[in-house]
């Protein structure tokens, strides 16, 4: 009798340790599954977060040289103002051709005063005659009241993107807008003017002659909730910033910044070659003019969240492999204790003993291949249960390090997607945003025929360690010894 049919026959005697044995190797093989299925899933969580969540490179004045320039004026003269050199679209154009760029936003950033509407005050909520406003006075100052953030696309800004204000009426902003007067209001603002899509408005230049100037409104936006709390006591509510193409914007502030740009924000298709995309773009540009600041942070969070992940799916599978291999081994040790008149009869009979080991891997084999289908269907559900824990954690623990280092990450300068006013990046809504992003990161833990491939190695892995630990006291058996006792 061969011992392929020995042990068949000795799986279907023992049903209550054949049944044991299963249940014990489903479930180690069962978590070997999750945690295999969550370091799959964490893998393709960090590949689509470079798809999903955004990187840019942001062009613009270099503060620091102009800073330094300025420091130099000052030790010949009483005193000097600090001279910031807007970035010249032509130069923006060359940073656009590089790998990796998938579109760009020219953000030009001024204000006007309010000439045919009231703007929103914001202690008392009714309008401003401070701007110029119907009946009211002309303004004296070079500030307007009135916020004009210039870009090429609204849906390109940050607050939008980040969905920390969108739409509500019309459209917003976009490259076709280019050389228009079209404009995009805020819903406070528009309530208070009983302004609508398709209306005009009129303001005044702040600076300059101070002509009249008429605005076509073609969408009505409603900003975030936090922007009225992260905005200073000194400056204009948040409802008092329009959106215009950057043509419009660069037009009120004169004829010298035509074909400029305050900054100019590039989309990184890829996070992960924001590096090398800023390297490559330091080469076309003139650094003592310009610099360029890198903003990846909703990627790294995102990122960093999944690696943790990983890494603690990496430690269930080892750990729980480790473990198995050890649990099963104890008990093949039992079950050979138990069986030692079976393997003297069968070694006296002269069977070789490495058959009796192959009839036990046998006997485990069969186990474990059970072991695996039930393993199959149970992982899945084990692993969505560990997965959503681990992410909830995760997050967690991002938001406990945001919170005590501040943002993470670089940031843009203000102006890209609006002023400092909304929450843009650098502000107090980022770091909340970027932790969301990271909490809102779902694995999809799906069972692969690959997955079970890899459950099968891992099964048949510690069922060879298990027998060959167990599989000693097999070797030092003496066949007459074991049956005189």
């Amino acid at each position: 009798m061969n011992f392929f049919k020995r042990a068949w026959l000795n799986v279907w005697a023992k049903k209550g340790r054949s049944v044991l044995l299963i249940l014990v190797s489903s479930a180690i093989l069962m978590f070997v599954l999750a945690g295999l299925l969550i370091q799959s899933a964490a893998v393709k969580a960090t590949s689509q977060a470079k798809a999903d969540v955004g990187a840019t490179v942001t062009l613009s004045a270099n503060r620091q040289a102009a800073f330094k320039k300025m420091q130099s004026r000052t030790t010949s003269s009483k005193s000097s103002k600090m001279t910031l050199t807007p970035v010249k679209l032509s130069d923006a154009a060359k940073v656009a051709q590089l790998s990796n760029i998938s579109g760009y936003n020219v953000t030009s950033s001024t204000s006007v005063n309010a000439s045919s509407y009231d703007t929103v005050s914001m202690s008392t909520g009714m309008g401003s005659s401070t701007g110029g406003g119907p009946g009211g006075m002309k303004s004296s100052t070079s500030t307007g009241d009135t916020q004009i953030d210039g870009v090429t696309a609204t849906s390109l800004t940050t607050a939008f993107s980040n969905k920390q204000s969108k739409i509500t009426k019309g459209r917003g902003i976009t490259a076709a807008d280019k050389n228009t007067n079209n404009v995009v209001i805020e819903k406070d603002l528009a309530s208070q003017n009983n302004l609508t899509v398709g209306d005009t408005l009129t303001v005044k230049e702040a600076t300059g002659d101070k002509d009249k100037v008429k605005l076509k409104v073609v969408g009505i936006y409603k900003a975030s909730s936090t922007s009225s709390s992260a905005a200073s006591p000194m400056s204009t509510d948040p409802a008092n910033t329009m959106y215009t193409s950057y043509t419009l914007a660069n037009t009120f502030k004169g004829s010298k910044y035509a074909g400029t740009a305050d900054s100019v924000t590039f989309n990184v298709s890829n996070p992960a070659k924001v590096s090398s995309v800023k390297t490559a773009g330091k080469k076309l540009i003139n650094t003592s003019k310009y610099s360029l600041s890198t903003d990846d942070a909703s990627y790294q969070t995102v990122k960093a969240s999944m690696d943790n992940v990983e890494g603690f799916a990496n430690k269930i599978v080892w750990l729980v492999a480790i473990a198995g291999t050890i649990i099963l081994a104890l008990i093949v040790i039992l079950m050979i204790r138990e069986r030692r008149f079976e393997i003297g009869v069968l070694l006296s009979l002269g069977e070789a003993r490495w058959k009796v080991i192959a009839q036990f891997f046998t006997e485990m084999l069969m186990v474990i291949v059970v072991a695996v289908a039930i393993a199959g269907v149970g992982g899945k559900f084990v692993g969505n249960q560990l997965g959503s824990q681990l992410v909830s954690q995760s997050a967690t623990t991002t938001q406990t390090t945001s919170s005590s280092t501040g943002q993470p990450g670089g940031g843009e300068p203000s102006g890209n997607g609006g002023s400092g006013m909304r929450g843009g990046n650098g502000g107090p809504g980022n770091t909340s945003q970027t932790t969301k992003q990271a909490t809102d990161t779902k694995l999809e833990v799906t069972v692969s025929a690959v997955n079970l491939a890899e459950l099968g190695g891992f099964g048949l892995a510690i069922t060879f360690l298990s027998i060959m630990i167990a599989s000693g006291g097999i070797l030092r058996l003496e066949p007459k010894k074991v049956l005189i006792s």
